[in-house]
């Protein structure tokens, strides 16, 4: 498994949220972002394979969240078509799980375990 994993939750239906594309970026020293990974959440929400070709650094990484297909099917808006998520990993040695809470008008994160 990754090293960065993510859910995502629709509090909204209160279920998961399923075929919502996300990608994984690492800002460089320069300030531009280079890809990591894609994938996509399967049935229960999550994605465990997004790190799977590279080694965890400490560094600040970026997770998109491609909402607006999902929140269109599932309630007819994408006020927010798209949620990026910034973080800073200090300590490569632990594991990073950042949920994704979603509804059509609002969004929430945290450091899952």
């Amino acid at each position: 498994m990754s090293k960065i994993t993510t859910h995502v939750l629709d509090v909204a239906q209160g279920k998961t949220a399923a075929g919502i594309p996300v990608s994984l970026d690492i800002q460089a020293p320069a300030g531009n972002w280079r890809s990591l990974g894609h994938s996509v959440t399967n049935q229960d929400g999550r994605i465990t394979d997004l790190l799977a070709a590279e080694k965890l650094e400490a560094g600040t990484y970026r997770l998109t969240f491609d909402t607006s297909s999902y929140l269109q099917q599932n309630s007819g808006n994408a006020f927010f078509p798209q949620v990026t998520i910034v973080f800073a990993v200090h300590d490569a040695s632990q594991h990073y799980h950042i949920p994704l809470l979603l509804s059509p008008y609002g969004y929430s994160t945290y450091r899952g375990s």
